[in-house]
Formats: C-alpha cells, structure tokens, sequence
C-alpha cells in the first residue's frame, strides 16, 4: 500500500518538475526563470528522497541534501547578479 503511494507522489512531483522547467524555459523575465530554478531543485530533492524511500536506500538521501545546498546557493547568486548586476561585493 506505501509503495502505490510513493509512485503517485513520484508522478506527481514529476509532473511538477515538467511544469517548472516549462516555466524556465518559457520566462518571461529573470525573477521568474529563477523561481522557476528554484522550484525545480526542490522537486528535485522531492524525487530523490521519494526514490530512496521507494528503494529503501540512504545514497539518495544524502545526494537530495548535496542538490538543496547547491540549490540554496544558486538561487543566492543568481538573486544577487538580477538586482545588482555583479555577484562579488
């Protein structure tokens, strides 16, 4: 019974990732293509840890923590380069 729901909320925030990088893609401006990244790096960590509960396996939970970090930290510059035009200080 767990496992039918682990794979419909895989397809579900599959669909929600196709969404966010229609929204990347499509634009219109930089705040949103951003939004649209960081969106996409979250289900990113959502799909990863729903498949290592799927798969009963520990990797998927620590690459899931190495994409949020990388994730966090590239929404930050990126923020950073739209409204200041220069990302060191």
């Amino acid at each position: 019974m767990i496992q039918i729901a682990i794979v419909t909320a895989l397809s579900v925030v599959g669909v929600a990732m196709l969404l966010s990088l229609w929204r990347l893609l499509r634009g219109p401006t930089a705040p949103d293509r951003i939004l649209a990244l960081d969106t996409l790096y979250v289900n990113a960590v959502a799909q990863l840890i729903l498949f290592g509960m799927l798969l009963d396996s520990e990797v998927y939970f620590e690459a899931a923590l190495i994409i949020a970090m990388l994730g966090f930290f590239t929404t930050v510059v990126l923020s950073k380069y739209v409204i200041r035009r220069d990302i060191v200080e």
